[in-house]
């Protein structure tokens, strides 16, 4: 392995890996300590998304609330410190839907997508160099700002269709 950078969120390095027939290649590989992510829904059905500046997409992308994991924090406990702090909730109940690998290419980053209920409202309490818009609307509102390329985020995507397969 030949480390490149080493930062705050991610690593990079090149990788000498063996393929399936033997050869072995080199690898431009980025690590990423893993995430998680969650579909808030309201008691009522609705949901909640966020509109986030994220300068990787040169601005304000629709997205559900997520966030970094902590050195061997569970991805449970992630999502409940990132829902109150981005959203202002506190999660009473939390389903597994699943985990998704973001950029299996290139990336190791692997996120954990739960479904948020029994939602308490708590002062939120965002980072400060986050923009983060909380917006509440119906889940056949959410599904249809997917289908117009609205939603860009693959969690969000992800998360939104299998919420709806499972209604």
């Amino acid at each position: 392995m030949k480390p490149i950078f080493d930062g705050r969120i991610i690593s990079v390095a090149l990788e000498e890996h063996r393929l399936p027939d033997g050869r072995t290649s080199t690898f431009e590989m980025v690590r990423h300590p893993g995430g998680a992510a969650a579909l808030p829904v309201l008691d009522d059905g609705r949901v909640i998304l966020i509109r986030q500046f994220r300068p990787a997409a040169d601005g304000l992308v629709w997205e559900i609330p997520a966030g970094r994991l902590e050195p061997d924090e569970d991805p449970a406990d992630c999502i409940r410190r990132e829902l109150e702090e981005e959203i202002g909730y506190r999660p009473g109940t939390l389903t597994p839907l699943c985990s998704m690998l973001s950029a299996i290419g290139f990336c190791d980053e692997k996120v954990h997508l739960y479904i948020a209920r029994d939602l308490v409202p708590v002062p939120s309490a965002p980072e400060a160099d986050e923009f983060i818009e909380p917006v509440t609307l119906c889940l056949d509102a959410a599904l249809k700002m997917l289908e117009t390329g609205e939603i860009v985020d693959a969690k969000t995507q992800l998360a939104l269709l299998l919420a709806d397969r499972r209604r």
